[in-house]
């Protein structure tokens, strides 16, 4: 009997004892299994949290020229800014009264029109003694004394290098700055009367770049021929060449481009029964298909503005030749505003 009941005690405290085990199994595993997923949801916290910081969605202000202050600092004469004590022009500067320079603004490569000056830039004593902290600091603390504001800091990829560059024909000169590559910093100088600053710098370490532009229109100098000289054209020779103002890069007419097709109106209003070709050029500044674009683009332009001056559109067609044929060299802005015309061809 005694056997029978200490036989029992054993088995009723090993099953108590496994029961414990199961219980506290149970008890544990469930908790191990919340907390994974908890690690696993604050670690794609972090990570998204690190994206939203660093990634291609950030907000950036773009640029605004407008909401930069006015600078009226006495500047002196282009282009400005002497070189820093100790540094020299490696060849002559490259100095044009009107000439067209890209600047990376908001990382795109924005053309601006205007007075240009570009050199490279090293040490009298040679290489050794070039220091590109001292060029660039140099010119940022001169440029920011002044007024001058720094809007872009860094480089531009290769999509970007591929897409503009051979719009940008004096890429080679002495000094172009705009490669795949460049740590290029670009400043502005607002100044009151609109001939505002622009200012591009890169190095390397062995000599630096600079490119100076202040913002100016491009004067025409070529005299808008009047109705009867077109006329008179038109009759002797069969064709008459014109030069039309557009919008740079564009074929939107500006006021003294309009000012041109009147005078083409009047011309065909006085002879009711001519009819002309429009044709298009550009110079060779752009790659050929934006060339060819751009011309048709601007011959299209001058006939709707005929017909919205009540020339009958039958009489008229227009055609785009690109660069093709130029009547002067592309070597000098000179010789490129000369190629930049629309003629008009007797039909």
């Amino acid at each position: 009997m005694k056997k029978l009941l200490i036989s029992f005690i054993v088995m009723s405290l090993l099953l108590a004892c496994n029961g414990s085990r199961e219980n506290k199994k149970d008890a544990t595993g469930p908790e191990e299994n919340k907390e994974s997923p908890v690690a696993e949801d604050h670690t794609e916290t972090k990570t998204t949290e690190a994206e939203a910081k660093t990634g291609p969605g950030t907000d950036t202000a773009k640029f605004d020229i407008e909401k930069i202050a006015v600078s009226d600092a006495d500047l002196g004469d282009f282009p400005f800014f002497s070189l820093p004590e100790g540094l020299k022009t490696t060849n002559r500067p490259i100095n044009r009264k009107y000439d067209v320079l890209y600047f990376p603004i908001d990382s795109i490569m924005t053309p601006l029109e205007g007075k240009v000056w570009k050199t490279y830039v090293s040490a009298e004593g040679g290489y050794k003694d070039w220091s590109l902290p001292y060029f660039l600091k140099s010119y940022d603390e001169a440029i920011i004394s002044a007024g001058g504001v720094k809007i872009f800091d860094g480089k531009i990829n290769h999509e970007e290098y591929e897409r503009y560059h051979e719009d940008a024909q004096y890429m080679g000169e002495d000094g172009s700055i705009g490669y795949v590559g460049e740590k290029i910093k670009v400043y502005v100088i607002r100044r009151p009367d609109g001939g505002n600053i622009y200012i591009q710098l890169t190095g390397d370490s062995a000599a630096g770049k600079l490119n100076i532009l202040q913002e100016e229109p491009f004067k025409q100098t070529i005299s808008i021929l009047k109705s009867d000289e077109i006329r008179k054209d038109l009759e002797e020779k069969g064709k008459a060449v014109l030069y039309i103002n557009f919008d740079l890069d564009k074929a939107t007419l500006k006021p003294e481009g309009k000012e041109a097709v009147d005078e083409i109106a009047k011309a065909l209003q006085g002879n009711e029964d001519l009819k002309v070709a429009i044709h298009g050029y550009t110079d060779n500044s752009g790659g050929n298909t934006h060339n060819q674009e751009l011309s048709e683009d601007r011959a299209q332009s001058v006939l709707d503005e005929l017909v919205s001056l009540g020339i009958d559109g039958s009489r008229l067609s227009s055609r785009g030749f690109g660069a093709q044929d130029p009547i002067a060299d592309n070597g000098s802005e000179e010789g490129r505003a000369k190629n930049r015309r629309v003629e008009l061809i007797k039909q």
